[in-house]
């Protein structure tokens, strides 16, 4: 009598569950980003790189690491209709993310930019609906714009007591939000077809001719704390390079709309990272916006998902 496989066993042979595995491995490294952004920064009163730098900087680093990768893996070059998405993921998550996250970290505290990261979820979803002719139900909506407005009223509660206003660093952080969405959306549509890996390691090499002489330009030109190079070689490695590898593949193996919703623990992490790294402090209204965001988008990923392709067939 033959047995089969365990119930975890089985869990993780599936590829839609093996996306999520690989999503929730993307987005532990990804967590990370803000905090070590933040330590490369510095702060108003004690600054350190400047975000350009490090946006820049950390790309042309991830840049010569994805080249020997390239090579090593021996990675046909992309296919000339492969270009338009390419650059569309290069601006969004080599450039814009970066740079608006970067520039805003100095002037936030992580614990506080986690809490905008939880709109990170809903931005992907759309995004990934359109590309892959997906169309969630409406209770997928319902949560998930609930969770978006919970972000910003929490933005705007902590803007200063300036009335219905949201602080420009908030705006920044928003802004690459939307960012990082459409350069997940469009890398995850390369990683159908081509490795996942190699997506990231290809959009690093498009930018490379403006992010060398940039970061060139804005290299520090004073002595800066070991933590601040230590924050930028985290973001460089990691959040810029290999998070992607797991990120992307997740996408392409789960589906963007479901896979994108692990984004959830995001800002959970990132504020247990920021209390140890950065000595910041967690109060009851930041931990209370960011469990009700989150309570948002474990019901989404309850509800369905319909594939309007496959709908159409039949």
């Amino acid at each position: 009598m033959t047995t089969g496989a365990t119930p975890a066993l089985r869990w993780r042979d599936q590829p839609a569950n093996q996306g999520l595995l690989l999503g929730l491995l993307g987005v532990t490294l990804f967590a990370l980003t803000l905090p070590m952004t933040r330590l490369a920064v510095g702060t108003v009163d004690a600054p350190q790189m400047s975000g350009v730098f490090v946006a820049l900087g950390r790309a042309v680093v991830a840049a010569l690491l994805s080249v020997a990768f390239l090579v090593a893996t021996r990675a046909p070059w992309p296919r000339r209709d492969d270009l338009l998405p390419l650059a569309i993921t290069t601006a969004g998550v080599v450039f814009g993310f970066p740079l608006f996250t970067s520039v805003a970290m100095r002037h936030v505290e992580a614990v506080h930019a986690s809490v905008i990261v939880g709109v990170l979820p809903l931005a992907t979803a759309a995004v990934g609906a359109v590309l892959h002719r997906q169309r969630p139900s409406a209770g997928f909506w319902l949560c998930a714009a609930m969770g978006s407005a919970l972000v910003v009223g929490f933005a705007v509660l902590r803007s200063g007591g300036e009335g219905l206003s949201i602080h420009p660093a908030d705006a920044l952080l928003l802004a690459g939000m939307l960012c990082a969405a459409v350069g997940y959306g469009h890398g995850a549509r390369l990683s159908q077809h081509m490795r996942a890996d190699h997506v990231i390691c290809w959009a690093l090499l498009l930018a490379l001719p403006l992010t060398l002489p940039l970061a060139v330009l804005t290299f520090p030109e004073t002595s800066l704390n070991a933590s601040a190079w230590w924050g930028f070689a985290y973001t460089a490695v990691f959040s810029m390079w290999l998070g992607f590898f797991a990120w992307y593949r997740g996408l392409a193996l789960g589906g963007t709309v479901r896979v994108s919703q692990v984004q959830l623990v995001q800002p959970f992490l990132g504020m247990l990272f920021a209390v140890p790294l950065l000595g910041e402090r967690l109060d009851a209204t930041t931990l209370g916006f960011a469990t009700a965001v989150i309570a948002t988008v474990f019901t989404a990923r309850k509800m369905p998902v319909h594939d309007t392709a496959r709908l159409t067939r039949t």
